[in-house]
């Protein structure tokens, strides 16, 4: 057994039909080598983002007329 495959852990996991249609799509947008990576790449912006809100900032997006508004993903 290597040293990487000692730090890690295999996950299964069942999605229904439209999720996995939405991961596909996600692998292929990001150019992704992996539906692993893709995961693994949204869980650290998910870990960020709350982190961010705990810390008493907010979200805010700016459409293409540079018009902010808050974004709110943790209501």
């Amino acid at each position: 057994m290597n040293a990487k495959a000692k730090n890690t852990t295999r996950v299964q996991m069942e999605l229904p039909e439209k999720s996995m249609q939405r991961l596909a799509a996600l692998k292929d947008k990001t150019e992704a080598s992996s539906y692993a990576e893709v995961l693994k790449n949204a869980l650290r912006l998910y870990e960020s983002l709350i982190d961010e809100v705990e810390s008493g900032k907010t979200l805010c997006v700016k459409d293409k007329e540079g018009n902010v508004s808050e974004y709110k993903i943790f209501c």
